[in-house]
C-alpha cells in the first residue's frame, strides 16, 4: 500500500491531485512495500514545504527470510518513515539515511541453512528517522508531525530565526538508552538550517532524538499526537505539546487482552524540545478487555497547558501484518 496525500494549496478552491508520498520503496517485496497510519504537516512559515510521516516497513526483512510462514517485525529496525515535499505536495522525496537495516534480507523460497535465508539486520540504508540506532533506540512508528518557530540564541522564539520540524513517534530501546521502561514517546527535530542536508540523507542534519514522556518499567506509551503553538501573538508561542495514552502495563500484558489503566498524559516543552514536563490529564481508569484509549491532537490552553479531546473506547490496535 502506498501512502498518498491530498494537500490544499493557498489558492481558494484549488488543490493538488493525489500524489504518492512513500516513494522510497520499489513496490515489492512484502512487507517492505507496506505503510500505514500517515501524518502530514504544512509549514506555516513556508507553506510550500510539507512533511509527512508513516509507519513504513521499507527496512524490515522480507517474509522469505528464515521460515516463510511468518513475517515478524525485525527487532531493532525502525519503522518511522519520513517524507518531504517542496512544492505543496505535488511531488515527494524520501531520503535514504544510515541505520540498522534488514532491507537486503530478502531470504529464499522455502527454509534453507544458507546465509541468504538466515540474514540478520546490520548497518545500512534506511528510509526512516535517523540517529535512533546510534543512540540504542528504535523508532516504532505512530507518527505525529508539526512545524514551529526556531528558538534563538537566548531561547526566544521567532519565525525570523527559522523553523523547526517536530516528529513524535513511539520509541523503544535497542540496548542501554535514554529511555526508561518499555515504550515511550521519542521526538526527532529538524531545523530549517539543516533541511537541505536532511533531504540529501545526512543523518546529522537531525538533532538526536529525545524522550518526551516520563517513563518507568511498567509504562507503555501509545497513540501520541503533537501540536505546536505557532501563533506569534500567543504568550506560549513556540511551546510544543505531545499527548498520549499511558498504559500502566507492557505491550505483552495488554496484547493478551488484559485490562490496564490508561490515563491520558500531556508532555510539554518550552525550549524547542530539549526538555519536557509530563503531567496526567485523566484518571487512571482500567479499560475493558481488548479496549484501548485514543487521543486527538493536543491543543494549547490559555494557561499554557494543553487538552486532549476525542478519547473514546475502541478496539485494541494490533501490529498485525494484515493491517
Amino acid at each position: 500500500m502506498a501512502v498518498a496525500a491530498l494537500v490544499l494549496t493557498a489558492v481558494a478552491g484549488a488543490f493538488n491531485p493525489d500524489a504518492r508520498v512513500t516513494v522510497g520503496n520499489i513496490g515489492t517485496p512484502f512487507p517492505q512495500n507496506k505503510q500505514n497510519e500517515p501524518a502530514v504537516a504544512i509549514n506555516p512559515a513556508v507553506p510550500n514545504i510539507v512533511a509527512a510521516g508513516a509507519n513504513d516497513e521499507i527496512d524490515l526483512e522480507a517474509c522469505n527470510n528464515r521460515t516463510d510462514v511468518t513475517c515478524p517485525f525485525t527487532f531493532g529496525v525502525g519503522t518511522s518513515g519520513i517524507y518531504f515535499s517542496n512544492d505543496s505536495g505535488t511531488t515527494w522525496s524520501q531520503p535514504t539515511y544510515t541505520g540498522l537495516s534488514a532491507r537486503n534480507c530478502l531470504g529464499l523460497v522455502g527454509t534453507s541453512p544458507s546465509p541468504a535465508d538466515n540474514c540478520d539486520p546490520s548497518p545500512g540504508p534506511i528510509g526512516t528517522l535517523p540517529r535512533y540506532f546510534e543512540n540504542n533506540l528504535i523508532s516504532d512508528g505512530d507518527p505525529a508531525v508539526g512545524f514551529g518557530p526556531l528558538p534563538g540564541p537566548g531561547g526566544s522564539f521567532s519565525w525570523a530565526n527559522g523553523w523547526r520540524l517536530y516528529y513524535a513517534n513511539i520509541t523503544s530501546s535497542l540496548g542501554p538508552s535514554p529511555l526508561k521502561g518499555f515504550e515511550g514517546v521519542g521526538v526527532s527535530r529538524l531545523d530549517s538550517t539543516g533541511y537541505a542536508a536532511a533531504q540529501a540523507g545526512v543523518n546529522t542534519a537531525w538533532h538526536e532524538p529525545v524522550i518526551a514522556t516520563k517513563q518507568n518499567a511498567a509504562l507503555f506509551s501509545d497513540h501520541e499526537m503533537l501540536a505546536v503553538d505557532d501563533a506569534s501573538s500567543s504568550p506560549f508561542f513556540g511551546n510544543v505539546y505531545v499527548c498520549n495514552a499511558a498504559f500502566r502495563g507492557t505491550a505483552e500484558f495488554i496484547g493478551k487482552g488484559n485490562a490496564a489503566p490508561e490515563p491520558i498524559v500531556v508532555s510539554s516543552s518550552s525550549d524547542g524540545g530539549d526538555t519536557w514536563t509530563t503531567r496526567q490529564l485523566s484518571q487512571s481508569v482500567t479499560t475493558a478487555r481488548s479496549v484501548a484509549g485514543r487521543t486527538a491532537p493536543s491543543t494549547p490552553t490559555a494557561e499554557g497547558g494543553s487538552t486532549c479531546s476525542g478519547t473514546a473506547p475502541t478496539r485494541r490496535r494490533g501490529r498485525s501484518r494484515s493491517s
